[in-house]
């Protein structure tokens, strides 16, 4: 049977976490099976071919026959050469008169024709690392791509994220979920740091941050036309995690001024200290990706249920977010899951659920609701 409901952030004190980290295209793998690695650790790598530059050699050189260019050739195929190094030369009138041709970049010439009179020149390779991302263990190679990377530890996923992938110590600079985090409150201690937030972070305050070098901010909320004074244009409906901020930024409710969830709050703090592994990247169609935040530990906790949602559906006590209005970003709980079909405003006949939202019991939709997987 289906469940009427959008299946939705996790907020784990504990559950197991794989990731899966491959390169672009074939290369080396650089560790094995059963090894244990921090983040940092590079465990692939290869190279993207450089830009090629097919260049009419001949023409430039004012040549009346493509084929006279083997004779102007001063480097040959294979030779590497270096920007504005003379690499064909004219044979000029009595020896006078001569055309050159200098090197546009540093790279090979990887092809002379005497049919086209082109010299084709290839930049040099770029090569590409991708570390473990979290510290654990290698569960599986994947040859000549990469791992599978697995550990244990908290798992909290947020609504939408900028920046990539980076990694830093855990630093709360709000007191409380609901607090706003302003200018003051960020100090030159906190480079290289993964600060949290209450409800939400001033754009002056996140600009000092960025200033500074933090690695990540994590905060309830932020105002959408804050991120799009930020990144200078619309903030992108596909996928975001390329901007280029110089720091990752996750936000774990939404877009406004809102508290971050007591839980998520709660479980960032007890692990003040720790590496966080953090990654901003959000897709929102089809392959749905969300903003993350790893931290790895080995502590017991009562916390350490993993239900499969897509299984069991709802169940009473179940924390859910309401997803559409009129309680649009609100925390709950579930009290009960009547069987019978309810009719709504626009005459609609649905499941519905009754919730604790701010301590009173309202009606709500299951579609409008998001669980938060624990």
């Amino acid at each position: 049977m289906a469940h009427a409901y959008t299946p939705g952030l996790k907020v784990a004190a504990r559950t197991v976490i794989e990731k899966t980290r491959k390169l672009p295209l074939l290369g080396q793998v650089l560790v094995k099976k059963g090894d244990k690695i921090p983040a940092q650790t590079i465990v692939a790598k290869t190279e993207l071919p450089g830009k090629v530059y097919p260049i009419n050699v001949a023409g430039q050189l004012g040549l009346s026959k493509a084929n006279e260019l083997i004779d102007c050739m001063l480097k040959k195929e294979g030779d590497e050469v270096k920007s504005g190094e003379i690499v064909a030369q004219s044979k000029g009138f009595f020896g006078f008169f001569k055309s050159d041709y200098k090197a546009p970049i540093d790279g090979t010439i990887t092809q002379v024709s005497h049919i086209t009179g082109q010299v084709i020149f290839n930049a040099p390779a770029i090569p590409v690392e991708i570390d473990a991302y979290i510290d654990g263990e290698v569960k599986e190679e994947i040859p000549r791509e990469g791992v599978i990377m697995k550990t244990e530890g908290v798992h909290i996923q947020g609504i939408i994220g900028l920046g990539g992938e980076t990694c830093g110590e855990i630093k709360m600079v709000a007191e409380a979920p609901d607090k706003i985090v302003d200018i003051g409150m960020i100090t030159e201690d906190l480079k290289g740091k993964v600060i949290v937030c209450g409800s939400k972070i001033t754009t002056d305050a996140l600009t000092k941050a960025g200033k500074i070098g933090v690695a990540g901010v994590i905060t309830g909320g932020f105002d959408y036309q804050d991120i799009k004074d930020i990144l200078g244009s619309d903030l992108g409906v596909a996928i975001t995690g390329h901007e280029d901020i110089g720091y990752t930024l996750i936000l774990t409710e939404g877009f406004g001024t809102i508290p971050m969830a007591d839980r998520t709050f709660k479980l960032l703090k007890k692990y003040e200290g720790f590496k966080a592994s953090i990654n901003g990247a959000t897709q929102i169609r089809a392959g749905v990706m969300r903003p993350e935040i790893i931290i790895v530990h080995d502590h017991q906790t009562e916390d350490t249920t993993n239900k499969n949602y897509a299984q069991s559906g709802l169940e009473k006590g179940d924390q859910i977010r309401i997803i559409r209005a009129p309680y649009f970003g609100k925390l709950g709980k579930v009290i009960s899951l009547p069987v019978e079909l309810h009719k709504v405003e626009s005459g609609t006949w649905v499941r519905v659920m009754m919730a604790e939202i701010d301590g009173q019991e309202v009606l709500v939709p299951r579609a409008n609701v998001e669980v938060i997987e624990k």
